[in-house]
Protein backbone atom coordinates (compact mmCIF):
# COMPACT_ATOMS: atom_id res chain seq x y z
CA UNK A 1 0.00 0.00 0.00
CA UNK A 2 1.36 3.12 -0.82
CA UNK A 3 2.37 4.61 2.47
CA UNK A 4 1.35 8.29 3.99
CA UNK A 5 -2.18 8.28 2.05
CA UNK A 6 -4.50 6.08 4.10
CA UNK A 7 -6.01 6.80 7.44
CA UNK A 8 -6.19 3.69 9.58
CA UNK A 9 -8.09 2.90 12.53
CA UNK A 10 -9.50 -0.82 14.84
CA UNK A 11 -12.95 -0.34 13.44
CA UNK A 12 -13.71 -0.08 17.66
CA UNK A 13 -10.72 2.36 18.68
CA UNK A 14 -12.97 5.37 19.19
CA UNK A 15 -9.70 7.74 19.35
CA UNK A 16 -9.42 7.08 15.78
CA UNK A 17 -12.58 6.39 14.06
CA UNK A 18 -13.96 6.96 11.01
CA UNK A 19 -16.85 9.38 11.29
CA UNK A 20 -19.50 11.52 9.53
CA UNK A 21 -19.85 14.84 10.42
CA UNK A 22 -16.04 15.28 10.24
CA UNK A 23 -14.81 17.83 12.33
CA UNK A 24 -17.37 17.62 15.39
CA UNK A 25 -16.14 18.32 18.58
CA UNK A 26 -15.81 15.17 21.29
CA UNK A 27 -18.53 15.61 24.51
CA UNK A 28 -15.89 13.57 26.01
CA UNK A 29 -12.33 12.64 25.73
CA UNK A 30 -9.97 10.58 28.11
CA UNK A 31 -6.42 9.76 27.22
CA UNK A 32 -4.34 8.33 29.54
CA UNK A 33 -6.63 8.33 32.14
CA UNK A 34 -5.29 6.42 35.49
CA UNK A 35 -7.39 6.07 38.92
CA UNK A 36 -5.70 5.66 42.69
CA UNK A 37 -7.79 4.95 45.78
CA UNK A 38 -5.71 4.87 49.25
CA UNK A 39 -2.38 6.63 50.06
CA UNK A 40 1.12 5.79 50.59
CA UNK A 41 1.43 1.49 50.98
CA UNK A 42 -2.35 1.00 50.74
CA UNK A 43 -2.45 2.99 47.49
CA UNK A 44 -4.36 0.57 44.82
CA UNK A 45 -4.48 1.72 40.96
CA UNK A 46 -8.05 1.48 39.52
CA UNK A 47 -7.86 2.91 36.22
CA UNK A 48 -4.61 2.19 33.65
CA UNK A 49 -4.15 4.52 30.60
CA UNK A 50 -7.95 4.50 29.57
CA UNK A 51 -8.22 6.48 26.09
CA UNK A 52 -12.25 6.95 25.53
CA UNK A 53 -13.87 9.56 22.43
CA UNK A 54 -17.19 9.95 22.93
CA UNK A 55 -19.24 12.19 20.56
CA UNK A 56 -22.47 14.59 20.97
CA UNK A 57 -25.51 12.39 20.52
CA UNK A 58 -23.76 8.35 20.97
CA UNK A 59 -25.13 6.47 23.42
CA UNK A 60 -22.43 4.48 24.96
CA UNK A 61 -23.16 1.83 27.63
CA UNK A 62 -20.31 0.74 29.78
CA UNK A 63 -20.00 -2.63 31.20
CA UNK A 64 -18.01 -4.73 32.84
CA UNK A 65 -17.05 -7.27 36.31
CA UNK A 66 -17.89 -5.41 39.38
CA UNK A 67 -14.91 -3.99 40.41
CA UNK A 68 -13.89 -3.00 37.04
CA UNK A 69 -13.69 0.28 37.47
CA UNK A 70 -16.57 1.54 35.21
CA UNK A 71 -18.44 3.62 37.73
CA UNK A 72 -15.07 5.58 39.33
CA UNK A 73 -14.60 6.43 35.49
CA UNK A 74 -18.39 7.42 35.45
CA UNK A 75 -17.98 9.65 38.37
CA UNK A 76 -14.45 11.36 37.00
CA UNK A 77 -16.65 12.26 33.76
CA UNK A 78 -18.66 14.06 35.88
CA UNK A 79 -16.00 16.24 38.01
CA UNK A 80 -17.60 13.77 41.31
CA UNK A 81 -13.18 12.96 41.29
CA UNK A 82 -10.47 15.00 40.84
CA UNK A 83 -8.43 13.37 37.60
CA UNK A 84 -4.81 12.72 39.03
CA UNK A 85 -3.51 11.36 36.22
CA UNK A 86 -3.70 11.25 32.48
CA UNK A 87 -6.30 14.22 30.53
CA UNK A 88 -10.08 14.34 30.60
CA UNK A 89 -11.98 17.18 28.44
CA UNK A 90 -15.44 16.98 29.00
CA UNK A 91 -18.14 19.20 27.23
CA UNK A 92 -14.76 20.69 25.80
CA UNK A 93 -13.49 21.87 29.17
CA UNK A 94 -10.08 20.40 30.42
CA UNK A 95 -10.81 18.81 34.68
CA UNK A 96 -7.62 18.31 35.26
CA UNK A 97 -6.64 21.05 37.74
CA UNK A 98 -9.64 22.25 37.83
CA UNK A 99 -10.86 24.54 41.14
CA UNK A 100 -13.52 22.85 43.23
CA UNK A 101 -15.84 26.22 41.98
CA UNK A 102 -15.19 25.43 38.40
CA UNK A 103 -16.10 21.48 38.81
CA UNK A 104 -19.01 22.33 40.93
CA UNK A 105 -20.49 25.07 38.25
CA UNK A 106 -19.30 22.54 35.75
CA UNK A 107 -21.21 19.65 37.53
CA UNK A 108 -24.67 21.76 36.86
CA UNK A 109 -24.63 21.46 33.42
CA UNK A 110 -24.35 17.10 33.44
CA UNK A 111 -27.67 15.20 34.17
CA UNK A 112 -27.24 12.64 36.77
CA UNK A 113 -29.13 9.74 37.53
CA UNK A 114 -27.64 7.22 40.16
CA UNK A 115 -28.95 3.96 41.57
CA UNK A 116 -29.59 5.28 44.66
CA UNK A 117 -32.14 7.79 44.22
CA UNK A 118 -30.88 9.82 46.88
CA UNK A 119 -34.76 12.05 47.08
CA UNK A 120 -35.67 14.45 49.89
CA UNK A 121 -38.38 13.01 51.62
CA UNK A 122 -40.11 15.79 52.48
CA UNK A 123 -40.55 17.05 49.30
CA UNK A 124 -43.63 15.85 46.72
CA UNK A 125 -41.95 14.38 43.31
CA UNK A 126 -42.61 17.21 41.12
CA UNK A 127 -40.56 19.52 44.29
CA UNK A 128 -37.72 17.19 43.71
CA UNK A 129 -37.42 17.32 40.24
CA UNK A 130 -38.26 21.17 40.44
CA UNK A 131 -34.78 21.25 42.48
CA UNK A 132 -33.22 20.48 39.70
CA UNK A 133 -34.11 23.40 37.15
CA UNK A 134 -33.94 25.75 40.06
CA UNK A 135 -30.23 24.87 39.90
CA UNK A 136 -29.63 25.16 36.38
CA UNK A 137 -32.12 28.35 35.93
CA UNK A 138 -32.90 30.51 39.07
CA UNK A 139 -34.70 32.98 37.05
CA UNK A 140 -37.40 30.98 35.71
CA UNK A 141 -40.55 31.43 37.30
CA UNK A 142 -42.57 29.02 39.73
CA UNK A 143 -45.26 28.34 37.47
CA UNK A 144 -42.76 27.72 34.32
CA UNK A 145 -40.61 25.63 36.56
CA UNK A 146 -43.31 23.17 37.95
CA UNK A 147 -44.89 23.24 34.48
CA UNK A 148 -41.20 21.50 33.28
CA UNK A 149 -41.41 19.45 36.29
CA UNK A 150 -44.42 18.18 35.95
CA UNK A 151 -44.38 17.50 32.08
CA UNK A 152 -41.47 15.80 32.66
CA UNK A 153 -42.35 13.53 35.25
CA UNK A 154 -45.39 12.56 32.84
CA UNK A 155 -42.59 11.53 30.44
CA UNK A 156 -41.44 9.13 32.29
CA UNK A 157 -44.74 7.90 33.33
CA UNK A 158 -46.14 9.85 36.86
CA UNK A 159 -48.14 12.07 35.52
CA UNK A 160 -50.62 10.81 38.54
CA UNK A 161 -47.77 10.89 41.04
CA UNK A 162 -46.38 14.07 40.74
CA UNK A 163 -48.35 15.50 44.45
CA UNK A 164 -46.55 12.03 45.81
CA UNK A 165 -43.85 11.66 48.39
CA UNK A 166 -41.29 9.28 48.31
CA UNK A 167 -43.16 7.37 50.87
CA UNK A 168 -45.82 6.63 48.38
CA UNK A 169 -43.54 5.28 45.91
CA UNK A 170 -42.25 2.21 45.06
CA UNK A 171 -38.61 1.91 44.23
CA UNK A 172 -39.69 1.82 40.77
CA UNK A 173 -41.21 4.78 41.18
CA UNK A 174 -38.58 6.50 43.81
CA UNK A 175 -36.15 5.51 40.62
CA UNK A 176 -38.26 7.61 37.66
CA UNK A 177 -38.43 10.04 39.61
CA UNK A 178 -34.79 10.24 40.12
CA UNK A 179 -34.18 10.00 36.57
CA UNK A 180 -36.76 12.91 35.88
CA UNK A 181 -34.70 14.89 38.08
CA UNK A 182 -31.34 13.81 36.35
CA UNK A 183 -33.14 15.19 32.68
CA UNK A 184 -35.41 18.02 33.57
CA UNK A 185 -32.89 20.54 32.53
CA UNK A 186 -32.14 18.88 29.37
CA UNK A 187 -28.26 18.42 29.72
CA UNK A 188 -25.75 17.78 27.22
CA UNK A 189 -24.62 15.29 29.41
CA UNK A 190 -26.10 12.71 30.46
CA UNK A 191 -24.75 10.03 33.31
CA UNK A 192 -26.09 7.02 34.43
CA UNK A 193 -25.50 4.28 36.82
CA UNK A 194 -27.82 1.09 37.10
CA UNK A 195 -30.84 3.87 35.75
CA UNK A 196 -33.37 0.76 34.63
CA UNK A 197 -32.36 -2.10 37.39
CA UNK A 198 -35.07 -1.12 39.49
CA UNK A 199 -37.71 -0.76 36.59
CA UNK A 200 -39.90 -3.52 35.20
CA UNK A 201 -39.55 -3.48 31.34
CA UNK A 202 -42.16 -1.79 30.01
CA UNK A 203 -40.88 1.34 32.96
CA UNK A 204 -37.27 0.77 31.29
CA UNK A 205 -38.12 0.24 27.95
CA UNK A 206 -39.95 4.14 28.73
CA UNK A 207 -36.68 5.74 30.00
CA UNK A 208 -34.95 4.54 27.59
CA UNK A 209 -36.18 5.63 24.58
CA UNK A 210 -36.99 8.98 26.44
CA UNK A 211 -32.97 9.16 26.39
CA UNK A 212 -32.56 7.88 22.76
CA UNK A 213 -34.71 11.12 22.11
CA UNK A 214 -33.04 13.13 23.81
CA UNK A 215 -29.71 11.95 22.09
CA UNK A 216 -31.64 12.11 18.42
CA UNK A 217 -33.36 15.08 18.94
CA UNK A 218 -30.83 17.45 21.36
CA UNK A 219 -27.87 15.64 20.37
CA UNK A 220 -27.15 14.69 24.32
CA UNK A 221 -24.18 12.04 25.08
CA UNK A 222 -25.83 9.53 26.68
CA UNK A 223 -23.27 7.30 29.40
CA UNK A 224 -25.01 4.55 31.04
CA UNK A 225 -23.15 2.01 33.15
CA UNK A 226 -25.34 -1.40 33.49
CA UNK A 227 -25.55 -4.93 33.51
CA UNK A 228 -28.85 -4.51 32.24
CA UNK A 229 -29.33 -6.79 29.17
CA UNK A 230 -32.19 -5.19 27.92
CA UNK A 231 -31.74 -2.31 27.44
CA UNK A 232 -28.36 -3.13 24.92
CA UNK A 233 -29.88 -2.62 21.64
CA UNK A 234 -30.62 1.05 22.53
CA UNK A 235 -26.26 1.85 22.22
CA UNK A 236 -24.54 2.83 19.95
CA UNK A 237 -21.11 1.60 21.42
CA UNK A 238 -20.42 -0.84 24.36
CA UNK A 239 -17.29 -0.34 26.37
CA UNK A 240 -16.30 -3.30 27.94
CA UNK A 241 -13.89 -2.38 30.87
CA UNK A 242 -11.65 -5.47 32.61
CA UNK A 243 -9.28 -5.09 35.79
CA UNK A 244 -9.20 -1.20 35.49
CA UNK A 245 -8.98 -1.36 31.31
CA UNK A 246 -11.17 -1.02 28.43
CA UNK A 247 -11.43 -4.10 26.72
CA UNK A 248 -13.23 -2.94 24.18
CA UNK A 249 -15.24 -0.35 22.59
CA UNK A 250 -17.79 -2.04 19.92
CA UNK A 251 -19.64 0.65 17.39
CA UNK A 252 -22.78 -1.46 17.59
CA UNK A 253 -24.20 -0.71 14.04
CA UNK A 254 -20.86 -0.63 12.39
CA UNK A 255 -20.46 -4.17 13.51
CA UNK A 256 -23.97 -6.00 12.79
CA UNK A 257 -23.70 -3.94 9.15
CA UNK A 258 -19.76 -5.43 8.78
CA UNK A 259 -20.92 -8.94 10.83
CA UNK A 260 -23.75 -9.64 7.70
CA UNK A 261 -20.93 -8.40 4.93
CA UNK A 262 -18.59 -11.16 6.10
CA UNK A 263 -20.86 -13.67 6.63
CA UNK A 264 -21.57 -13.40 3.04
CA UNK A 265 -18.15 -13.91 1.67
CA UNK A 266 -17.73 -17.53 0.72
CA UNK A 267 -14.69 -18.23 2.69
CA UNK A 268 -16.65 -17.50 5.78
CA UNK A 269 -19.89 -19.74 4.63
CA UNK A 270 -19.31 -22.11 7.33
CA UNK A 271 -18.19 -20.33 10.20
CA UNK A 272 -20.46 -19.73 13.52
CA UNK A 273 -21.97 -16.19 14.85
CA UNK A 274 -19.54 -15.94 17.25
CA UNK A 275 -16.38 -16.66 15.62
CA UNK A 276 -18.18 -13.79 12.89
CA UNK A 277 -18.30 -11.33 15.58
CA UNK A 278 -14.68 -12.04 16.63
CA UNK A 279 -13.69 -11.46 13.18
CA UNK A 280 -15.72 -7.98 12.81
CA UNK A 281 -13.95 -7.19 16.14
CA UNK A 282 -9.99 -8.03 15.29
CA UNK A 283 -10.44 -6.01 11.30
CA UNK A 284 -8.88 -2.68 10.90
CA UNK A 285 -10.74 -0.36 8.92
CA UNK A 286 -9.10 2.26 6.11
CA UNK A 287 -10.26 5.55 4.51
CA UNK A 288 -7.97 5.12 1.14
CA UNK A 289 -8.12 7.62 -1.76
CA UNK A 290 -8.86 7.07 -5.09
CA UNK A 291 -6.04 5.74 -7.20
CA UNK A 292 -4.26 3.73 -4.36
CA UNK A 293 -2.69 0.51 -4.74
CA UNK A 294 -3.93 -1.63 -2.01
CA UNK A 295 -1.97 -4.80 -2.87
CA UNK A 296 0.71 -5.46 -5.43
CA UNK A 297 0.87 -8.70 -7.43
CA UNK A 298 3.84 -10.86 -6.89
CA UNK A 299 4.21 -9.68 -3.16
CA UNK A 300 3.48 -12.17 -0.01
CA UNK A 301 -0.44 -11.97 1.26
CA UNK A 302 -0.53 -9.96 4.49
CA UNK A 303 -3.85 -9.13 4.99
CA UNK A 304 -7.57 -10.14 3.70
CA UNK A 305 -10.12 -7.70 2.57
CA UNK A 306 -13.51 -6.69 2.90
CA UNK A 307 -14.82 -3.37 0.67
CA UNK A 308 -17.28 -1.15 3.50
CA UNK A 309 -17.81 0.95 0.69
CA UNK A 310 -15.79 2.19 -2.40
CA UNK A 311 -14.58 0.19 -5.59
CA UNK A 312 -11.44 -1.43 -6.69
CA UNK A 313 -10.09 -2.29 -9.78
CA UNK A 314 -8.25 -5.77 -9.88
CA UNK A 315 -5.20 -5.80 -12.94
CA UNK A 316 -2.72 -8.28 -13.80
CA UNK A 317 0.90 -8.50 -15.69
CA UNK A 318 2.87 -6.06 -17.39
CA UNK A 319 1.51 -3.57 -18.55
CA UNK A 320 -1.27 -4.06 -16.19
CA UNK A 321 -4.72 -5.34 -17.68
CA UNK A 322 -7.59 -4.70 -15.45
CA UNK A 323 -9.35 -8.44 -14.96
CA UNK A 324 -12.49 -7.65 -12.66
CA UNK A 325 -13.74 -4.58 -10.90
CA UNK A 326 -15.31 -4.91 -7.27
CA UNK A 327 -17.59 -3.23 -5.26
CA UNK A 328 -19.44 -2.73 -1.36
CA UNK A 329 -19.71 -5.86 0.12
CA UNK A 330 -17.05 -7.68 -2.34
CA UNK A 331 -13.39 -9.37 -1.20
CA UNK A 332 -10.34 -9.78 -2.13
CA UNK A 333 -6.55 -10.96 -0.85
CA UNK A 334 -8.06 -14.49 0.05
CA UNK A 335 -5.85 -16.50 -2.32
CA UNK A 336 -2.46 -15.95 -1.42
CA UNK A 337 -3.70 -16.49 2.09
CA UNK A 338 -5.30 -19.65 1.28
CA UNK A 339 -2.52 -21.05 -0.73
CA UNK A 340 0.37 -19.56 0.43
CA UNK A 341 1.61 -18.29 -2.80
CA UNK A 342 2.40 -14.77 -3.75
CA UNK A 343 -0.31 -12.54 -4.93
CA UNK A 344 -1.67 -13.07 -8.02
CA UNK A 345 -2.74 -9.63 -8.92
CA UNK A 346 -2.38 -6.16 -8.44
CA UNK A 347 -5.60 -3.85 -6.65
CA UNK A 348 -6.28 0.05 -7.02
CA UNK A 349 -9.35 2.13 -5.64
CA UNK A 350 -10.81 3.35 -7.93
CA UNK A 351 -12.56 5.93 -5.94
CA UNK A 352 -12.30 7.28 -1.98
CA UNK A 353 -13.16 3.44 -0.28
CA UNK A 354 -13.54 2.54 3.04
CA UNK A 355 -11.89 -1.07 3.17
CA UNK A 356 -11.65 -3.67 6.44
CA UNK A 357 -9.13 -5.91 6.44
CA UNK A 358 -8.52 -9.13 8.64
CA UNK A 359 -4.44 -9.69 9.49
CA UNK A 360 -3.03 -13.21 7.85
CA UNK A 361 -3.12 -14.51 11.60
CA UNK A 362 -6.55 -13.46 12.10
CA UNK A 363 -7.59 -14.89 8.75
CA UNK A 364 -6.46 -18.15 9.32
CA UNK A 365 -7.65 -18.38 13.08
CA UNK A 366 -10.75 -17.74 11.52
CA UNK A 367 -10.87 -20.25 8.68
CA UNK A 368 -9.28 -23.32 11.29
CA UNK A 369 -12.24 -23.25 12.92
CA UNK A 370 -14.76 -23.62 9.98
CA UNK A 371 -16.53 -26.84 9.54
CA UNK A 372 -14.42 -28.63 7.21
CA UNK A 373 -11.69 -26.63 7.19
CA UNK A 374 -9.23 -26.36 3.75
CA UNK A 375 -11.63 -28.59 1.14
CA UNK A 376 -14.17 -25.94 1.63
CA UNK A 377 -12.51 -23.18 1.60
CA UNK A 378 -10.47 -24.47 -1.76
CA UNK A 379 -13.55 -24.93 -3.67
CA UNK A 380 -15.12 -21.80 -2.14
CA UNK A 381 -12.52 -19.88 -3.69
CA UNK A 382 -12.11 -21.82 -7.36
CA UNK A 383 -15.92 -21.56 -7.57
CA UNK A 384 -15.70 -17.70 -6.68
Amino acid sequence: MVPGTVQRATLFDPQTRLRTGEGEMPSIRAHDLKHYFGEGELRKQILFDNNLTVFPGEIIIMTGPSGSGKTTLLTLVGALRTVQEGDLEVLGRSLKGASPAKLMEFRREIGFIFQAHNLFESLTATQNVRMSLELMTPKMNPKELNSRARDMLDLVGLGNRIHHKPRQLSGGQKQRVAIARGLVHQPKLVLADEPTAALDEHSGRMVVELLQKMATEQKSTILIVTHDNRILDVADRIVTLVDGRIRSDALMKEAAILTQMIAKCKVFQKITPRTLTRIADEMTIELVPANTRIIQENEPGDRFFLIRKGAVSVRRGFPEEEIATLQTGDFFGEAALITGQPRNASVYTTEDSLLCSLSAASFKSAIAESASHDDEIRTAYFER
